[in-house]
Protein backbone atom coordinates (compact mmCIF):
# COMPACT_ATOMS: atom_id res chain seq x y z
CA UNK A 1 0.00 0.00 0.00
CA UNK A 2 3.01 2.37 0.71
CA UNK A 3 4.33 1.81 -2.81
CA UNK A 4 0.92 2.80 -4.14
CA UNK A 5 0.92 6.10 -2.25
CA UNK A 6 4.14 6.83 -3.19
CA UNK A 7 3.54 6.11 -6.60
CA UNK A 8 0.02 8.40 -6.77
CA UNK A 9 2.36 11.14 -4.26
CA UNK A 10 4.87 11.43 -7.37
CA UNK A 11 2.04 11.48 -9.96
CA UNK A 12 0.04 14.28 -8.11
CA UNK A 13 3.46 16.41 -7.28
CA UNK A 14 4.40 16.41 -11.31
CA UNK A 15 0.33 17.35 -12.43
CA UNK A 16 1.17 20.45 -10.56
CA UNK A 17 4.77 20.44 -12.21
CA UNK A 18 3.07 20.16 -15.79
CA UNK A 19 0.52 22.81 -15.07
CA UNK A 20 4.07 25.45 -15.17
CA UNK A 21 6.10 23.78 -17.80
CA UNK A 22 4.92 24.55 -21.08
CA UNK A 23 4.22 27.99 -20.60
CA UNK A 24 6.40 29.27 -18.14
CA UNK A 25 9.04 31.02 -20.60
CA UNK A 26 6.44 32.91 -22.78
CA UNK A 27 4.55 33.88 -19.63
CA UNK A 28 7.76 35.90 -18.52
CA UNK A 29 8.85 37.04 -21.67
CA UNK A 30 6.15 38.28 -23.60
CA UNK A 31 3.01 38.33 -20.61
CA UNK A 32 5.09 39.84 -18.51
CA UNK A 33 7.13 41.88 -21.15
CA UNK A 34 10.52 40.82 -19.11
CA UNK A 35 12.40 39.46 -21.89
CA UNK A 36 14.05 36.88 -23.17
CA UNK A 37 17.13 37.07 -21.39
CA UNK A 38 14.79 37.07 -18.01
CA UNK A 39 12.80 33.74 -19.52
CA UNK A 40 15.94 31.96 -19.85
CA UNK A 41 17.50 33.39 -16.16
CA UNK A 42 14.68 31.73 -15.24
CA UNK A 43 14.95 28.53 -16.54
CA UNK A 44 18.92 28.36 -15.76
CA UNK A 45 18.06 29.60 -12.10
CA UNK A 46 15.69 26.67 -11.81
CA UNK A 47 18.16 23.95 -13.43
CA UNK A 48 20.80 25.61 -10.78
CA UNK A 49 18.16 24.98 -8.10
CA UNK A 50 17.91 21.03 -9.41
CA UNK A 51 21.94 21.28 -9.50
CA UNK A 52 22.54 22.41 -5.50
CA UNK A 53 19.47 20.42 -4.37
CA UNK A 54 20.13 16.71 -5.71
CA UNK A 55 23.49 16.16 -3.66
CA UNK A 56 21.81 17.77 -0.55
CA UNK A 57 19.04 15.84 -0.95
CA UNK A 58 20.76 12.79 -1.24
CA UNK A 59 23.31 13.19 1.85
CA UNK A 60 20.23 14.48 3.83
CA UNK A 61 18.55 10.93 3.30
CA UNK A 62 21.38 8.82 4.14
CA UNK A 63 21.67 11.10 7.51
CA UNK A 64 17.45 11.69 8.27
CA UNK A 65 14.39 10.27 7.85
CA UNK A 66 13.70 9.61 4.01
CA UNK A 67 10.03 10.63 4.20
CA UNK A 68 11.19 13.74 6.25
CA UNK A 69 13.48 15.14 3.38
CA UNK A 70 10.91 14.47 0.96
CA UNK A 71 8.01 16.07 2.38
CA UNK A 72 10.06 18.88 3.46
CA UNK A 73 11.33 19.00 -0.12
CA UNK A 74 7.62 19.20 -1.75
CA UNK A 75 6.66 22.15 0.85
CA UNK A 76 9.53 24.52 -0.62
CA UNK A 77 8.40 23.20 -4.08
CA UNK A 78 5.09 24.60 -3.13
CA UNK A 79 6.66 27.53 -1.09
CA UNK A 80 8.57 28.61 -4.85
CA UNK A 81 5.08 28.53 -6.53
CA UNK A 82 3.30 29.93 -4.62
CA UNK A 83 5.87 32.94 -4.68
CA UNK A 84 5.59 32.78 -8.84
CA UNK A 85 2.11 34.31 -7.88
CA UNK A 86 2.69 37.35 -6.25
CA UNK A 87 6.08 38.20 -8.45
CA UNK A 88 5.79 41.54 -8.75
CA UNK A 89 9.39 42.30 -10.91
CA UNK A 90 11.72 39.72 -12.46
CA UNK A 91 13.72 39.71 -9.40
CA UNK A 92 11.28 37.91 -7.48
CA UNK A 93 10.18 35.61 -10.30
CA UNK A 94 13.91 34.45 -11.06
CA UNK A 95 13.88 33.63 -7.01
CA UNK A 96 10.65 32.05 -7.14
CA UNK A 97 11.49 29.78 -10.29
CA UNK A 98 15.15 28.89 -8.41
CA UNK A 99 13.66 28.12 -5.17
CA UNK A 100 10.92 26.07 -7.22
CA UNK A 101 13.68 23.78 -8.69
CA UNK A 102 15.21 23.01 -5.17
CA UNK A 103 12.17 21.77 -3.93
CA UNK A 104 11.13 19.53 -7.36
CA UNK A 105 14.66 18.28 -7.47
CA UNK A 106 14.95 17.41 -3.53
CA UNK A 107 12.71 15.03 -3.22
CA UNK A 108 13.92 13.20 -6.06
CA UNK A 109 17.21 10.96 -3.49
CA UNK A 110 14.67 10.48 -1.03
CA UNK A 111 11.46 9.37 -3.00
CA UNK A 112 13.99 6.63 -4.61
CA UNK A 113 15.54 5.55 -1.48
CA UNK A 114 11.71 5.30 -0.14
CA UNK A 115 10.68 2.91 -3.59
CA UNK A 116 13.69 0.96 -2.29
CA UNK A 117 12.91 0.68 1.35
CA UNK A 118 9.12 0.21 0.46
CA UNK A 119 9.62 -2.65 -2.27
CA UNK A 120 10.71 -5.64 -2.32
CA UNK A 121 13.76 -6.79 -4.31
CA UNK A 122 11.48 -8.47 -7.42
CA UNK A 123 9.62 -6.01 -7.53
CA UNK A 124 11.80 -2.53 -7.69
CA UNK A 125 12.03 -2.11 -10.98
CA UNK A 126 8.35 -2.48 -11.68
CA UNK A 127 7.89 0.10 -9.13
CA UNK A 128 10.21 2.62 -10.34
CA UNK A 129 8.44 1.92 -13.40
CA UNK A 130 4.87 2.64 -12.25
CA UNK A 131 6.46 5.24 -10.52
CA UNK A 132 7.62 6.51 -13.94
CA UNK A 133 4.62 6.17 -15.57
CA UNK A 134 2.84 7.92 -13.04
CA UNK A 135 4.77 11.11 -13.27
CA UNK A 136 4.67 11.33 -16.97
CA UNK A 137 0.65 10.72 -16.83
CA UNK A 138 0.38 13.69 -14.45
CA UNK A 139 2.49 15.83 -16.43
CA UNK A 140 0.40 15.28 -19.80
CA UNK A 141 -2.26 15.95 -17.51
CA UNK A 142 -1.34 19.08 -15.85
CA UNK A 143 -0.21 20.19 -19.34
CA UNK A 144 -3.27 19.39 -21.58
CA UNK A 145 -5.67 20.46 -18.61
CA UNK A 146 -3.54 24.05 -18.22
CA UNK A 147 -4.36 24.41 -21.85
CA UNK A 148 -7.87 25.63 -20.90
CA UNK A 149 -7.17 27.83 -17.25
CA UNK A 150 -3.90 29.33 -18.55
CA UNK A 151 -4.09 32.78 -20.52
CA UNK A 152 -1.03 34.36 -21.63
CA UNK A 153 -2.71 37.42 -22.53
CA UNK A 154 -2.90 39.04 -19.06
CA UNK A 155 -0.63 39.14 -16.31
CA UNK A 156 -2.62 37.27 -13.51
CA UNK A 157 -3.21 34.59 -16.51
CA UNK A 158 -0.90 31.75 -14.93
CA UNK A 159 -1.78 32.42 -11.74
CA UNK A 160 -4.34 29.20 -11.85
CA UNK A 161 -1.25 27.13 -12.88
CA UNK A 162 0.60 28.40 -10.20
CA UNK A 163 -1.48 27.36 -7.75
CA UNK A 164 -2.30 24.20 -9.05
CA UNK A 165 1.51 23.43 -8.98
CA UNK A 166 1.35 24.88 -5.26
CA UNK A 167 -1.33 22.11 -4.35
CA UNK A 168 -0.21 19.45 -6.09
CA UNK A 169 2.99 19.53 -4.09
CA UNK A 170 1.03 20.03 -0.74
CA UNK A 171 -0.90 17.07 -1.54
CA UNK A 172 1.89 15.20 -2.60
CA UNK A 173 3.28 15.56 0.74
CA UNK A 174 0.16 14.61 2.17
CA UNK A 175 0.21 11.02 0.75
CA UNK A 176 3.77 10.64 1.50
CA UNK A 177 3.23 11.42 5.42
CA UNK A 178 0.14 8.97 5.46
CA UNK A 179 2.82 5.98 3.31
CA UNK A 180 5.19 7.08 5.87
CA UNK A 181 3.15 6.44 8.91
CA UNK A 182 4.60 3.51 11.11
CA UNK A 183 0.55 2.05 11.17
CA UNK A 184 1.20 1.05 6.96
CA UNK A 185 4.84 -1.33 8.77
CA UNK A 186 4.11 -4.71 9.43
CA UNK A 187 4.55 -5.68 13.16
CA UNK A 188 7.78 -7.53 13.67
CA UNK A 189 5.14 -10.63 15.04
CA UNK A 190 3.23 -10.60 11.88
CA UNK A 191 6.67 -10.91 10.02
CA UNK A 192 7.86 -13.82 12.00
CA UNK A 193 4.18 -15.42 11.51
CA UNK A 194 5.06 -14.46 7.23
CA UNK A 195 7.91 -17.19 7.65
CA UNK A 196 10.45 -14.33 8.13
CA UNK A 197 12.12 -15.29 11.26
CA UNK A 198 13.16 -12.71 13.87
CA UNK A 199 16.77 -13.41 12.87
CA UNK A 200 16.19 -11.75 8.85
CA UNK A 201 16.46 -7.96 9.14
CA UNK A 202 13.79 -6.50 6.48
CA UNK A 203 14.33 -3.84 4.01
CA UNK A 204 13.20 -1.51 6.39
CA UNK A 205 15.63 -2.68 8.99
CA UNK A 206 18.51 -3.19 6.10
CA UNK A 207 18.07 0.78 5.08
CA UNK A 208 17.67 2.18 8.43
CA UNK A 209 20.85 0.43 9.12
CA UNK A 210 22.63 1.59 6.23
CA UNK A 211 22.60 4.99 7.33
CA UNK A 212 26.08 7.34 6.40
CA UNK A 213 27.80 7.62 9.58
CA UNK A 214 27.71 11.10 11.12
CA UNK A 215 31.09 11.96 11.19
CA UNK A 216 32.05 11.78 7.37
CA UNK A 217 32.65 14.59 5.49
CA UNK A 218 31.06 15.35 2.39
CA UNK A 219 34.19 15.19 0.21
CA UNK A 220 34.89 12.18 1.58
CA UNK A 221 31.60 10.56 0.35
CA UNK A 222 32.37 11.77 -3.40
CA UNK A 223 35.78 9.87 -3.08
CA UNK A 224 33.93 6.85 -1.60
CA UNK A 225 31.88 7.05 -4.52
CA UNK A 226 34.32 7.61 -7.33
CA UNK A 227 36.21 4.89 -5.91
CA UNK A 228 33.62 2.15 -7.79
CA UNK A 229 34.54 1.70 -10.76
CA UNK A 230 31.52 0.64 -12.06
CA UNK A 231 30.12 3.75 -10.54
CA UNK A 232 32.42 5.53 -12.82
CA UNK A 233 31.00 3.79 -15.54
CA UNK A 234 27.36 4.61 -14.26
CA UNK A 235 28.46 8.23 -14.64
CA UNK A 236 29.40 8.26 -17.80
CA UNK A 237 26.56 6.44 -19.07
CA UNK A 238 24.12 8.85 -17.28
CA UNK A 239 25.64 11.65 -18.34
CA UNK A 240 25.79 10.62 -22.11
CA UNK A 241 21.99 9.09 -22.17
CA UNK A 242 20.86 12.73 -20.47
CA UNK A 243 22.78 14.60 -23.51
CA UNK A 244 21.37 11.63 -25.97
CA UNK A 245 17.50 12.73 -25.30
CA UNK A 246 16.44 14.44 -22.07
CA UNK A 247 18.71 17.76 -22.46
CA UNK A 248 17.40 18.65 -25.76
CA UNK A 249 13.29 17.31 -24.78
CA UNK A 250 12.05 21.10 -24.07
CA UNK A 251 14.54 23.25 -26.49
CA UNK A 252 16.57 21.64 -28.16
CA UNK A 253 14.25 19.18 -30.59
CA UNK A 254 11.15 21.43 -30.68
CA UNK A 255 13.79 24.23 -32.14
CA UNK A 256 15.15 22.00 -34.55
CA UNK A 257 11.48 20.88 -35.44
CA UNK A 258 10.60 24.36 -36.19
CA UNK A 259 13.32 25.80 -37.49
CA UNK A 260 14.89 23.20 -39.44
CA UNK A 261 12.06 21.04 -40.82
CA UNK A 262 9.24 23.64 -40.28
CA UNK A 263 6.60 21.41 -38.74
CA UNK A 264 3.70 23.27 -37.35
CA UNK A 265 3.66 24.23 -33.43
CA UNK A 266 1.42 21.74 -33.05
CA UNK A 267 3.11 19.06 -33.86
CA UNK A 268 5.87 19.65 -31.45
CA UNK A 269 2.71 18.86 -29.00
CA UNK A 270 1.52 16.16 -30.45
CA UNK A 271 5.00 14.34 -30.64
CA UNK A 272 5.27 15.19 -26.93
CA UNK A 273 1.95 13.48 -26.16
CA UNK A 274 2.55 10.46 -28.18
CA UNK A 275 5.90 10.15 -25.75
CA UNK A 276 3.88 10.06 -22.61
CA UNK A 277 1.26 7.84 -24.27
CA UNK A 278 3.80 5.35 -25.63
CA UNK A 279 5.44 5.49 -22.01
CA UNK A 280 1.98 4.85 -20.20
CA UNK A 281 1.02 2.09 -22.76
CA UNK A 282 4.22 -0.07 -23.05
CA UNK A 283 6.13 0.80 -19.30
CA UNK A 284 4.63 -2.43 -17.56
CA UNK A 285 5.14 -4.56 -20.88
CA UNK A 286 8.71 -3.82 -21.28
CA UNK A 287 9.38 -4.18 -17.53
CA UNK A 288 8.11 -7.93 -17.75
CA UNK A 289 9.69 -8.75 -21.00
CA UNK A 290 13.06 -7.47 -19.75
CA UNK A 291 12.45 -9.06 -15.70
CA UNK A 292 15.62 -10.98 -16.36
CA UNK A 293 17.87 -8.66 -18.05
CA UNK A 294 20.43 -7.24 -16.37
CA UNK A 295 20.81 -3.32 -15.54
CA UNK A 296 23.94 -2.44 -17.61
CA UNK A 297 22.04 -4.45 -20.84
CA UNK A 298 19.01 -2.98 -20.84
CA UNK A 299 21.40 0.53 -21.19
CA UNK A 300 22.71 -0.86 -24.00
CA UNK A 301 19.09 -1.20 -25.40
CA UNK A 302 18.68 2.15 -24.72
CA UNK A 303 21.59 3.98 -26.32
CA UNK A 304 20.92 1.87 -29.10
CA UNK A 305 17.26 2.74 -29.42
CA UNK A 306 18.14 6.41 -29.04
CA UNK A 307 20.86 6.05 -31.47
CA UNK A 308 17.73 4.73 -33.58
CA UNK A 309 15.77 7.66 -32.93
CA UNK A 310 18.41 10.36 -34.09
CA UNK A 311 18.67 8.65 -37.43
CA UNK A 312 15.02 8.56 -38.09
CA UNK A 313 14.89 12.37 -37.18
CA UNK A 314 18.05 12.92 -39.37
CA UNK A 315 16.02 11.29 -42.34
CA UNK A 316 12.62 13.50 -41.46
CA UNK A 317 15.08 16.10 -43.68
CA UNK A 318 14.88 14.21 -47.15
CA UNK A 319 11.13 14.23 -47.60
CA UNK A 320 9.57 17.47 -46.37
CA UNK A 321 5.88 15.83 -46.54
CA UNK A 322 6.79 13.29 -44.39
CA UNK A 323 9.08 15.30 -41.73
CA UNK A 324 6.03 15.86 -39.36
CA UNK A 325 4.78 12.25 -39.36
CA UNK A 326 8.44 10.89 -38.74
CA UNK A 327 9.25 13.90 -36.16
CA UNK A 328 6.10 12.32 -33.79
CA UNK A 329 7.31 8.96 -34.58
CA UNK A 330 10.80 9.84 -33.04
CA UNK A 331 9.31 10.80 -29.97
CA UNK A 332 7.62 7.38 -29.65
CA UNK A 333 10.74 5.97 -30.41
CA UNK A 334 12.41 7.56 -27.60
CA UNK A 335 9.55 6.86 -25.10
CA UNK A 336 10.33 3.23 -25.37
CA UNK A 337 14.06 3.38 -24.51
CA UNK A 338 12.70 5.47 -21.44
CA UNK A 339 10.64 2.34 -20.35
CA UNK A 340 13.94 0.70 -20.21
CA UNK A 341 16.16 3.53 -18.85
CA UNK A 342 14.08 4.54 -15.83
CA UNK A 343 13.43 1.85 -13.53
CA UNK A 344 16.92 0.06 -14.03
CA UNK A 345 19.04 3.05 -13.24
CA UNK A 346 18.57 4.40 -10.15
CA UNK A 347 18.12 0.80 -8.96
CA UNK A 348 21.26 0.05 -9.98
CA UNK A 349 23.21 3.27 -9.16
CA UNK A 350 21.81 2.51 -5.37
CA UNK A 351 22.57 -1.74 -5.50
CA UNK A 352 26.54 0.00 -6.67
CA UNK A 353 26.84 2.54 -3.81
CA UNK A 354 28.70 2.18 -1.09
CA UNK A 355 28.09 0.91 2.04
CA UNK A 356 25.59 3.79 3.99
CA UNK A 357 25.57 6.55 1.14
CA UNK A 358 22.91 5.04 -1.30
CA UNK A 359 21.25 8.85 -0.83
CA UNK A 360 24.36 10.62 -1.28
CA UNK A 361 25.14 8.82 -4.59
CA UNK A 362 21.50 8.92 -5.71
CA UNK A 363 21.77 12.82 -5.13
CA UNK A 364 25.42 12.76 -6.93
CA UNK A 365 24.22 11.26 -10.65
CA UNK A 366 20.58 12.85 -10.07
CA UNK A 367 23.05 16.34 -9.66
CA UNK A 368 24.57 15.04 -12.86
CA UNK A 369 21.53 14.34 -14.60
CA UNK A 370 20.25 18.02 -14.13
CA UNK A 371 23.71 19.32 -14.74
CA UNK A 372 23.51 18.28 -18.41
CA UNK A 373 20.35 19.11 -19.38
CA UNK A 374 20.81 22.23 -18.35
CA UNK A 375 23.64 22.66 -20.72
CA UNK A 376 21.70 20.94 -23.52
CA UNK A 377 19.90 24.21 -24.46
CA UNK A 378 22.72 25.75 -24.39
CA UNK A 379 24.62 23.66 -27.02
CA UNK A 380 20.73 23.34 -29.15
CA UNK A 381 21.19 27.27 -29.18
CA UNK A 382 24.82 27.94 -30.69
CA UNK A 383 24.61 25.07 -33.05
CA UNK A 384 20.75 25.02 -34.55
CA UNK A 385 21.88 29.19 -34.79
CA UNK A 386 24.64 28.39 -36.91
CA UNK A 387 22.44 26.91 -38.83
CA UNK A 388 24.24 23.64 -38.14
CA UNK A 389 21.17 21.27 -38.74
CA UNK A 390 23.41 18.12 -39.43
CA UNK A 391 26.00 18.86 -36.60
CA UNK A 392 23.15 19.10 -34.00
CA UNK A 393 22.03 15.58 -35.03
CA UNK A 394 25.25 13.30 -35.84
CA UNK A 395 26.68 15.40 -32.23
CA UNK A 396 23.57 13.40 -30.66
CA UNK A 397 24.00 10.12 -32.69
CA UNK A 398 27.68 10.26 -31.10
CA UNK A 399 26.46 10.73 -27.64
CA UNK A 400 24.49 7.79 -28.03
CA UNK A 401 26.75 5.74 -29.47
CA UNK A 402 29.21 6.84 -26.58
CA UNK A 403 26.17 5.82 -24.13
CA UNK A 404 26.72 1.89 -25.64
CA UNK A 405 29.66 1.80 -25.42
CA UNK A 406 30.07 3.04 -21.53
CA UNK A 407 27.04 0.95 -20.65
CA UNK A 408 28.90 -2.17 -22.35
CA UNK A 409 32.09 -1.37 -20.00
CA UNK A 410 29.56 -1.23 -17.30
CA UNK A 411 28.54 -4.52 -18.09
CA UNK A 412 31.70 -6.20 -18.21
CA UNK A 413 32.98 -4.07 -14.90
CA UNK A 414 29.86 -5.31 -12.63
CA UNK A 415 30.03 -9.10 -14.30
CA UNK A 416 33.33 -9.24 -11.91
CA UNK A 417 32.41 -7.86 -8.72
CA UNK A 418 31.47 -10.19 -6.04
CA UNK A 419 27.80 -10.23 -5.11
CA UNK A 420 26.71 -7.76 -2.82
CA UNK A 421 25.51 -10.43 -0.59
CA UNK A 422 28.57 -12.03 0.17
CA UNK A 423 30.52 -8.19 0.98
CA UNK A 424 28.05 -6.27 2.44
CA UNK A 425 24.83 -7.44 3.93
CA UNK A 426 23.03 -3.98 4.53
CA UNK A 427 22.93 -3.01 1.08
CA UNK A 428 22.06 -6.38 -0.45
CA UNK A 429 19.18 -5.55 0.72
CA UNK A 430 19.05 -2.39 -2.40
CA UNK A 431 20.22 -5.16 -5.31
CA UNK A 432 17.79 -4.82 -7.42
Amino acid sequence: MRTRLLILASAVAMLGWGTVLPYQYAYAATTRGWGAMVAAAASSLFSVGALVAAPVGGRLTDRLSPVAVAVGAKVVAAAGALMLVWAPTPTTFLTGMLVFGLGITGAGPAQSVLVLRWAGSDDRRRVFAWQFTGQSLGMAIGAFAAGYVVSLERPTGMVPAFLAAAAGFVLSALLLLVAGHPAWRMPRARRRAAGGGPSVPTTDDALAAAGAPHGIHPREALRAIWAVPALRWVALVTVTLALGFYAQFESGLPAYALTTLHVHERTVGLAAAVNCVVIIALQMVVVRLTARRSGPTLLIGVGAIWTLAWLVLASAVLDPQLSAALFVTTFGVFAVGETMYAPVLNPLTASLAPSGLVGTTLGVFTAMQTGVSAVGPLVAGVVLGAGLAGVFVGLHVAVSLLAIFAAWRLRAVTRGVRPASATRPVDAALAA
